[in-house]
């Protein structure tokens, strides 16, 4: 290996001489895209093989009741993975850790989720969780992205690039959709948006399609997809509002949930309470096992009574009403269940829950039109328009919903309604939630890159340990200013920190009033500096955010402030010109991702 490896490093040599970073960041995007394309394939193999097998393999008499365990026994296994196996390693699951690593960990992601990711969710949702295998496998392929880039010691925007080729990969190898993936990548990810980024991400993205649908070729979903009627336009926009809050009903909750599995401190209770949750769940509503699209496709085949088929009401499957009211509980129950699985300790994300919602919410309101008599709608299209509108408000990524369902569905015939029932569901939810399910946390944390205030943005990925200086000549209350008449004359600042011996801090004294002293213009020259310290106009915390220091500076109109620590030791000081200098570089750092 070590050998492979120096091999490696001597070719990544030669290729510094002879290859510019821009052509190289294209020869590395077609790595990406294989290794992501099998990576996806391997993630549906696994989760597959592993549903199939407990579902059709196993021939036991009473096999059906042990649906109530199977997603607890994933969980409770992906849980042991990740304390045994990683054994206290760092293990995030989502997307917005994608996200936080772009912002403030320089797009470095730990290589073991290149395969952690695959395993945990695999365990998780083919053992019954209700949580989608896309984000994982975002995750994964953003983590192959990343480690392949600092491999090759490529600098932070090009790190940024291959993570982002990354993801693309995982999405377009997970649903076949590559158009989607990278339209994901530039929605989600990258922020903004430029021409040289493009290239990259559709190579990947590309590849990814092909490598996948060649190792395993099991399309999403399959429909016929008919024209939609213009006299239909209405319901769409019904429709549209009608999603749109409830996709603001679901990231409310999922915060809920998020604070209620928190309280839960033992990872192995929060896997019994959640894996009983489930299993319970389940046994009521019998659609929400793994990721649901199932039951999704069934409907889109016209088995409008499949969501109460095989459940206890069963008996009941061919009243429209009952399959109506069912669907409605069904859908908030997917939204519980989802949630509960990816915040308990089982792997899996809300970008596959989010499009089972959608489905089950578009076939809900025009199942039900259809019941009225009011019109008679095609309940298939609004299956797809609720899909796209789900996805577009939960992840604010309109663009994304509408062409990954475009291009699931093989069909761009309903591309007018995708696009009216996508973008008014993302601006509800955003009016209502200014931040997606993913980058809530991280904007109340202030790690949220945002190009809508990039000042505050800048601001908030500094941190203030790393811009304090320190090169200030400290004077101790009980010495006069004649004992320190040297280190006073020769030193490089004008302003000195008056602090205890223990590092307490007492005050300032600037030399303007050290130097009246000393020349005998102002009496003093006596007194100690305990008694001549000045307080000063306000002081900076270490744990304070660097958007709070700036309105200090400004509201004191100071250029430079102590700072202390939690228990008012002295730390050293912040000026504005540290500020200045590191907003700079930190503004070059996040310009364009390709020059």
């Amino acid at each position: 290996m070590s050998r492979f490896t120096a091999t490696l490093e001597r070719l990544n040599k030669w290729r510094m001489q002879r290859v510019s970073n821009r052509n190289f960041i294209i020869i590395l995007a077609f790595v990406v895209g294989i290794v992501g394309g099998v990576a996806a394939a391997l993630l549906k193999g696994m989760t597959h093989s592993i549903a199939s097998f407990l579902q059709d393999d196993i021939e036991w008499q009473y096999k059906y009741s042990l649906y109530l365990v199977f997603p607890l026994i994933g969980i409770l296994l992906s849980v042991l993975y990740l304390r045994k196996v990683l054994r206290g390693k760092k293990f995030e699951h989502g997307i917005t850790p994608i996200i936080y690593a772009i912002s403030r960990k320089s797009s470095k992601i730990e290589s073991h989720n290149i395969y952690s990711q695959i395993i945990t969710s695999a365990l998780t949702v083919g053992f019954g969780g209700s949580s989608g295998l896309e984000a994982p496998i975002a995750h994964s392929g953003a983590a192959i992205g990343s480690n392949i880039g600092r491999f090759f010691g490529l600098s932070y925007k090009e790190v940024t690039m291959l993570l982002a080729c990354g993801a693309s990969a995982g999405i377009s190898g997970a649903f076949n959709s590559p158009l989607a993936g990278m339209i994901f990548s530039i929605e989600i990810l990258l922020t903004e948006f430029s021409i040289p980024v493009l290239i990259p991400l559709l190579i990947s993205s590309a590849l990814a399609a092909v490598i996948s649908k060649i190792l395993y070729n099991e399309p999403l979903f399959y429909t016929s997809v008919t024209d939609w009627e213009v006299n239909a336009l209405l319901f769409y926009l019904l429709l549209a509002v009608i999603v749109g809050l409830y996709t603001i009903y679901f990231s409310k909750l999922s915060q809920e949930v998020k604070k209620w599995m928190i309280k839960i401190h033992s990872p192995y209770i929060r896997v019994w309470v959640s894996g009983l949750s489930l299993g319970l769940l389940i046994f009521i509503f019998p659609a929400l096992y793994g990721e649901g699209y199932l039951t999704i496709q069934q409907i889109l085949d016209g088995q409008f009574n499949s969501v109460v088929q095989n459940s206890l009401f069963s008996d009941y499957r061919d009243i429209g009403w009952v399959v109506l009211a069912y669907t409605v509980l069904t859908l908030f129950a997917k939204s519980l269940a989802a949630l509960i699985t990816v915040n308990s300790g089982g792997n899996g994300g809300v970008f596959g829950p989010s499009l089972v919602m959608g489905g089950l919410l578009g076939f809900a309101f025009a199942y039900g039109v259809n019941l009225t008599g009011l019109a008679t709608l095609n309940v298939p299209n609004f299956v797809m328009a609720g899909m796209a509108g789900a996805l577009s408000g939960i992840m604010h990524a309109p663009l994304t919903g509408i062409f990954l369902i475009a291009e699931v569905t093989g069909s761009y015939t309903l591309m007018v309604p995708l696009m009216i029932v996508a973008s008014i569901s993302y601006l509800i939810n955003r009016n209502g939630m200014k931040h997606s399910i993913y980058t809530k946390v991280l904007a109340d944390s202030g790690d949220l890159i945002s190009y809508e205030d990039k000042d505050r943005t800048v601001l908030s990925m500094m941190k203030l340990r790393y811009i304090i200086e320190t090169n200030f000549v400290i004077l101790r209350p009980n010495e006069k200013p004649s004992d320190r008449k040297s280190d006073i004359i020769h030193s490089k600042r004008n302003i000195f920190p008056i602090v205890e011996s223990d590092g307490k801090f007492l005050g300032i004294i600037y030399s303007e009033r050290l130097f009246s002293i000393l020349l005998g213009e102002e009496e003093g020259v006596n007194r100690n500096f305990g008694t001549l310290a000045q307080k000063p106009n306000d002081f900076v915390r270490l744990d304070e955010d660097m958007d709070v220091v700036m309105k200090k500076m400004n509201r004191e109109d100071v250029w430079i402030l102590p700072v202390i620590d939690k228990t008012g030791k002295y730390l050293g000081f912040i000026s504005k010109s540290a500020v200045f200098n590191k907003y700079r570089a930190l503004l070059m750092r996040q310009g364009n991702y390709l020059d």
